[in-house]
């Protein structure tokens, strides 16, 4: 007997992308439900060779359903979570809402599987920024091995990170870019995105950081460790797929470039790709539609008694949201609901 699974914001590009994977992995459903708003009611989505028509979430009734994996946005979160999880359908949501709650687990299941045994007290799980995600994957072997003290990372991120807006304002400025007649002011975002980068996602706090940075550091000391300090600077670049993160470490203990290197391609979900020659490293057009997250540059920092550098790559849509949220639904059944 499998599971039955509700994708809660099934027409977008995070909801269509668990669909694509849920299916790709073969994860053990007997039932899978498209849920949408109303507008989208009906809207035809892929699941495997079968072809779902959404059905309305504000009508859907989650009794009965074992796990619902959302993707829509923090405010209709906070209506429909707490629904799905009283009517006993586990909630794996990859909104910010309850990232940040101590009675909700915040998982990698790489980095922390054992954490999703902590879902019971409010039957939801946190699934992490996109940023931190593909990070921490790369962190935590590294950590065991000589802890970490502290981390600076500098982001590359896509588009794709702020939604089909986000993609179709690079689209269509890059094409006004050859076509002065055609106009494409910014909307999405706060400066042109085409052959430009800005530094800035999300909102500015008090302190100067964006709440994307905050982000970062938060979530790497609650998946991880509260004593790594992170300091994190967060750009938006013009690539439709994929982000990139320039990641610089210092340990407690010395590691070794050839250790780190050693460590880093035995770890799960870590793919090394490391040849100091020209195209020996991995760029966001070369990871898209791929499960892994690629580590390239491992190199000694010599300005720190311990410290390394290296380059971290992955498909934001993919392990930066779709794919951890599946693995996360894997994780809880193989760890707690043990069906299927």
């Amino acid at each position: 007997m499998g599971y039955r699974v509700a994708v809660v914001g099934a027409t977008g590009n995070v909801g269509r992308e668990m669909l694509n994977i849920l299916a790709e992995r073969r994860f053990p459903a007997d039932e899978v439900v498209a849920l949408a708003s109303r507008r989208s009611l009906g809207t035809e989505v892929s699941f495997g060779d079968k072809t779902l028509k959404t059905k309305d979430l504000d009508a859907f009734d989650f009794k009965g359903w074992d796990i619902a994996l959302f993707a829509i946005g923090s405010d209709a979160t906070r209506t429909y979570a707490p629904r799905a999880a009283k009517a006993g359908c586990v909630v794996i949501d990859n909104s910010s809402l309850y990232r940040y709650d101590a009675d909700v687990p915040l998982v990698v299941p790489e980095v922390n599987p054992q954490a999703v045994e902590g879902y019971g007290k409010k039957n939801i799980i946190a699934n992490p920024n996109c940023s931190t995600a593909q990070m921490v994957v790369a962190l935590k072997p590294l950590h065991d091995r000589a802890t970490i003290k502290r981390v600076v990372v500098s982001t590359y991120q896509s588009v794709s990170g702020a939604g089909k807006e986000g993609i179709d304002e690079l689209w269509d400025q890059t094409k006004s870019i050859y076509n002065p007649t055609d106009d494409k002011p910014p909307q999405k975002f706060t400066k042109q995105i085409a052959f430009n980068v800005i530094p800035h996602i999300d909102v500015f706090m008090e302190d100067g950081a964006t709440k994307e940075e905050w982000k970062m550091v938060a979530e790497t000391k609650k998946i991880i460790d509260p004593a790594i300090k992170v300091t994190a600077t967060c750009v938006r670049v013009p690539v439709f797929v994929g982000h990139s993160e320039a990641i610089n470490i210092e340990f407690e203990e010395f590691l070794d470039e050839d250790e780190a290197r050693d460590i880093l391609r035995e770890a799960p979900g870590v793919m090394v790709i490391d040849k100091r020659e020209d195209g020996g490293y991995v760029t966001p057009v070369e990871c898209v539609g791929d499960y892994a997250t690629f580590v390239s540059r491992i190199r000694q920092d010599s300005t720190i008694d311990n410290g390394l550098n290296l380059w971290c790559v992955s498909d934001n849509l993919r392990k930066g949201a779709a794919l951890n949220a599946v693995q996360i639904a894997e994780t809880l059944g193989a760890r707690v609901l043990k069906k299927g």
